[in-house]
């Protein structure tokens, strides 16, 4: 099983996001360019983050994305989704699971315990949980550094 760029992208976006959202609605330029994501993809990206109600947008000077819920409400699954058509691990499989065989296939068991657990590890994880990984790695990355940690730079602002 394999998750697309897509589905990489928009949970590293929503992390990053996360972390950068203190200051006020983040420009998809900035996580764009703090992730290395071509600005243009990372837009279609937040458009269906936006339609699964995990962003929301905010126009004009200023303005940029902001988290429609709390981090500690959000499960990375629910990222995954948004962007994903599923998240079974076989073809043969529709969106809830069932096998798309005539007849179920002699295999299909291991296919949904697989997709079953997979759903089950990626909701066990909160965007809170993961926004806090990153910023260990963060503050692992800067420990030689004696002042504060700059998570974001928004235009200037720490």
């Amino acid at each position: 099983m394999r998750i697309s760029n897509k589905a990489q992208y928009a949970v590293r976006a929503m992390v990053r996001l996360n972390i950068c959202v203190g200051d006020g609605p983040v420009s998809s330029k900035t996580i764009a360019e703090k992730e290395i994501i071509s600005l243009a993809f990372l837009e279609q990206i937040f458009v269906k983050l936006r339609r699964a109600g995990l962003v929301r947008s905010l126009r004009g000077p200023g303005g940029g994305y902001v988290l429609a819920r709390s981090a500690e409400h959000i499960r990375i699954h629910e990222i995954i989704e948004s962007v994903e058509q599923t998240l079974v691990p076989v073809a043969c499989m529709d969106d809830k699971g069932r096998c798309n065989c005539n007849e179920q296939c002699i295999t299909h068991t291991v296919w949904e315990g697989l997709g079953r657990r997979v759903r089950q590890f990626l909701s066990s994880i909160t965007l809170a949980d993961l926004t806090a990984e990153a910023m260990g790695k963060i503050a692992l990355k800067d420990n030689g550094h004696n002042g504060p940690v700059i998570l974001c730079d928004l235009e200037g602002r720490q």
